[in-house]
């Protein structure tokens, strides 16, 4: 396997994007923390509205959402549910499915974290765009 023809300008904008992303990771769990959630609550109460969003959440969408394995998610579920934050039920044509939907108290607290987040984002946006313009394709590198 050839190697790619790297600059240290190359590593230079991968080792400021992935500090860019650590800065937001560490801003969003502390965000979440000061609402009262875990990261890991925000980032399923975040997968379930989304899915929600798209027709149903279920139980497998969360888990795919989370990159979890079906029990860890069903067990992160049922601590969702008696902290009151989501609720679930059967799906009506597929028994077996468990659909998930947030509590007013779940959509509530993601409400205000998304808000949160999304000026976050707004701010931070520039510099990202412009270290994301700054990566070379690996077929035509550019000079340092």
């Amino acid at each position: 396997m050839a190697q790619p023809n790297l600059t240290d300008r190359d590593y230079r904008t991968l080792a400021a994007f992935r500090y860019a992303l650590r800065q937001f990771l560490a801003f969003s769990e502390t965000a979440a923390r000061v609402a009262g959630l875990t990261p890991r609550y925000h980032q399923a109460l975040l997968g379930i509205k989304n899915a929600q969003n798209a027709g149903s959440a279920s139980i497998a969408d969360l888990a795919d959402f989370l990159i979890l394995h079906h029990n860890s998610t069903v067990e992160l579920v049922n601590r969702l549910v008696r902290a009151g934050y989501v609720t679930r039920a059967a799906d009506k044509l597929d028994g077996r499915r468990v659909l998930l939907s947030l509590t007013e108290l779940g959509e509530e607290r993601l409400a205000a974290l998304s808000s949160i987040h999304l000026a976050e984002i707004e701010r931070i946006g520039p510099e990202l765009r412009r270290l994301l313009s700054e990566i070379t394709p690996a077929e035509n590198p550019k000079s340092p």
